[in-house]
């Protein structure tokens, strides 16, 4: 593998592979740029198919990390780690001090937090070993509800947009993922009076949400062809893709999954489909803007601050109407001003 030839690269100033026989930990840490200050991003846990995945993965997800947290106007740069493994049967109290310790090496350079298959608990275990984790209970504690919430009015910007409309009710949307923030934001969704469309691989949460939300439940494979207004993409990346693309017919594509276009290239395709997109960097911020509070934790400071994606996105897609230019590209090029100028 050329791993400085990877499309995914972009001058990362390190990646660590990590290992441990003892407790079985195998992981990488990707950091992709600290202009802004310490690399800070969740570690996510996943049985990836083979080494290499899991190496793009962490280095999508840190870049995607730098953009977020400049786009977010925080003093953090852009980092993300990958444990390899089953959450199910590999987890346990020596795999994630391992991890600790791992993050000790670093000293401070990358601070890791929750992400998929991660819990609070976890991190707190990792806690124990080293003070380089953010997210803790007792202090900005889960990020989930936060990335929920700022899900949501990133939604609403979108359909301020494209529908000039300030309100959600009677729209139909459909939701890719019923996890910890999927489910959130389906709850504020169903509140606001939208129409629900859901799929995961979890048949209890559709069940849930099918009883709790008045949720119309689809197979994995449907969830792409429903006339929807709005398709929000809330598992793993890549659902948007050339294949999917042709079947989605909804107007605005918003969710929170992290890394949503399969390539770079589909960010003009749903331009020409007319598809108003919300770069997935700039509308899934609030759990990581909740965790930049970490210190003398304020809920409502952490709350106001998630609440300015709404305002950001919109500064975004006018500024693509006014270029002509896909959104994801305008917010890019906006992130990667910010970086250049230390966040000035």
């Amino acid at each position: 593998m050329a791993f400085f030839d990877l499309a995914d690269f972009d001058n990362h100033e390190q990646v660590v592979f990590c290992s441990d026989d003892e407790s079985g930990l195998k992981a990488i840490i990707a950091i992709h740029n600290t202009n802004l200050g310490p690399a800070i991003g969740g570690c996510r846990m996943w049985d990836y198919a083979n080494d290499e995945e899991a190496l793009v993965d962490a280095l999508r997800l840190s870049k995607g990390m730098t953009y977020k947290n400049a786009m977010a106007g925080l003093k953090m740069g852009g980092g993300k780690s990958v444990i390899i493994g089953d959450a199910k049967s590999l987890k346990s109290e020596a795999l994630f001090k391992a991890f600790g310790e791992a993050l000790n090496r670093l000293n401070g350079r990358y601070l890791s937090a929750e992400d998929v298959n991660i819990t609070t608990k976890d991190i707190a275990i990792t806690n124990t070993v080293t003070p380089f984790v953010t997210g803790t209970e007792g202090k900005s504690g889960n990020p989930s509800p936060f990335t929920a919430l700022g899900t949501f009015l990133g939604i609403k910007a979108c359909v301020k947009h494209k529908f000039n409309r300030d309100d959600l009710n009677g729209l139909k949307i459909a939701v890719q993922g019923l996890g910890s923030v999927g489910y959130g934001l389906c709850e504020y969704l169903h509140k606001a009076g939208a129409k629900l469309f859901v799929t995961d691989i979890n048949q209890d949460a559709l069940n849930k949400a099918a009883t709790e939300l008045d949720a119309t439940v689809v197979s994995l494979t449907e969830i792409y062809d429903q006339d929807v207004d709005v398709y929000a993409p809330c598992a793993l990346g890549a659902s948007i893709n050339d294949n999917t693309i042709k079947r989605i017919k909804a107007k605005i594509i918003a969710g929170c999954a992290n890394n949503q276009l399969a390539e770079p290239r589909h960010d003009q395709a749903l331009v020409d489909n007319g598809i108003l997109y919300a770069p997935d960097y700039v509308i899934n911020a609030g759990g990581i803007i909740n965790v930049s509070f970490e210190e003398n934790y304020n809920i409502e400071s952490a709350t106001k601050k998630v609440e300015e994606i709404y305002f950001t996105l919109l500064d975004v897609f006018n500024k693509a109407d006014e270029q002509n230019k896909p959104t994801g590209l305008i917010a890019d090029e906006m992130a990667r001003e910010i970086i250049k100028n230390g966040g000035k």
